[in-house]
């Protein structure tokens, strides 16, 4: 996995992770000022296969052209947005500015190439092309990496009355440095032409951005604090974290406060909401869920997916509607 090198963000920082949301394909327009995603009313998503593992993510989807008449539209990928206003270290899978997740595309089986629409945003401001009006790179990665404080001293200058660049301490000399503190927004996209009637097989791969911790929270020795539980009360409600779920970390993890058993916690996001962007609901939608071996737990909150407030590791559903996104916790011996 390849890092953000430390000088490039708030200096001193020790992260625990990052986890950043990928997604779902969706159909899109392009518009000034980037892509913009609508809802198509002439292709249907037949199927999505989806495959949830650490390492991989996997998606196979069958879209048919419910119409007469061949139709072409801008096909999108969103990538997971990199908040470098964060001053964490953030695992990439690649060192590519443009493709960081190692992310390919099928069509009928053949690979093929797609384009990639990338920003830079500070709020709701979008600074793509003031960055490129001083030559900075939208994303410090690879042979585009940079330190704020080599910068020419009128541009750093600039850039922190601006509020692209952040105060984050000084070095030991004393001289302030900087981290960049803009969003950088990434879409792939393609055009499209679906035949009417005939099915077409798209598939994806891509290596997710975990986000990582060396322990959890949700440790018996940890949670029973008081302190904890504002944050206990989040991982209930952002990965429906069940009382079951709680009682087996408990057997694994033990009740001291060190970690003695070593377990540690590992997040992924992927956006799946972007799926109703079809022709009526996914006529049939699965999700398998790779945990990586029985030393681990998964929990995550099904929405609609399942009717069970403990979905499995293989759950199936039929004119399935996506109502929300997915946040995943794998949580054991990793």
């Amino acid at each position: 996995m390849y890092r953000l090198p430390a000088t490039i963000l708030t200096a001193g920082l020790v992260l625990c992770g990052y986890s950043a949301a990928l997604a779902n394909d969706t159909a899109a327009e392009l518009a000034i000022g980037g892509l913009q995603f609508t809802r198509s009313s002439a292709v249907e998503m037949r199927s999505e296969d989806l495959a949830i593992s650490l390492d991989r993510i996997s998606v196979r989807y069958e879209f048919v052209n419910t119409q007469s008449a061949p139709v072409t539209l801008t096909v999108a990928f969103p990538l997971p947005d990199i908040d470098l206003a964060e001053g964490e270290t953030i695992s990439f899978s690649s060192n590519d500015p443009l493709n960081f997740v190692d992310f390919a595309t099928k069509i009928d089986g053949t690979p093929v190439k797609y384009n990639t629409d990338q920003h830079a945003y500070l709020g709701d401001k979008d600074v793509t092309a003031r960055l490129r009006e001083m030559k900075v790179p939208l994303l410090p990665l690879g042979a585009q990496q940079f330190r704020p404080q080599d910068l020419a001293p009128a541009i750093r200058e600039r850039m922190a009355s601006e509020g692209l660049l952040m105060p984050a301490g000084s070095d030991e000399r004393g001289k302030p440095l900087y981290s960049p503190g803009w969003t950088v927004k990434t879409t792939v996209y393609r055009e499209q032409t679906f035949p009417a009637g005939k099915p077409v097989i798209v598939e994806h791969t891509y290596r997710p951005s975990v986000g990582a911790s060396p322990d959890t929270v949700l440790r018996k020795g940890l949670r029973q604090e008081k302190a904890m539980a504002k944050e206990i009360e989040r991982y209930r409600k952002d990965y429906c974290v069940s009382d079951e779920f709680l009682q087996e970390l408990d057997k694994m993890a033990g009740s001291s406060r060190n970690n003695s058993a070593m377990v540690q916690e590992r997040r992924i996001s992927y956006v799946l909401k972007t799926g109703a962007n079809w022709a009526g609901p996914i006529k049939s939608f699965r999700i398998t869920i790779d945990k990586g071996g029985n030393n681990r737990l998964v929990s995550y909150c099904p929405g609609k997916l399942a009717p069970s407030a403990k979905p499995g590791l293989d759950v199936r559903a039929t004119d399935f509607t996506p109502d929300r996104d997915l946040k995943l916790l794998f949580v054991g011996r990793l």
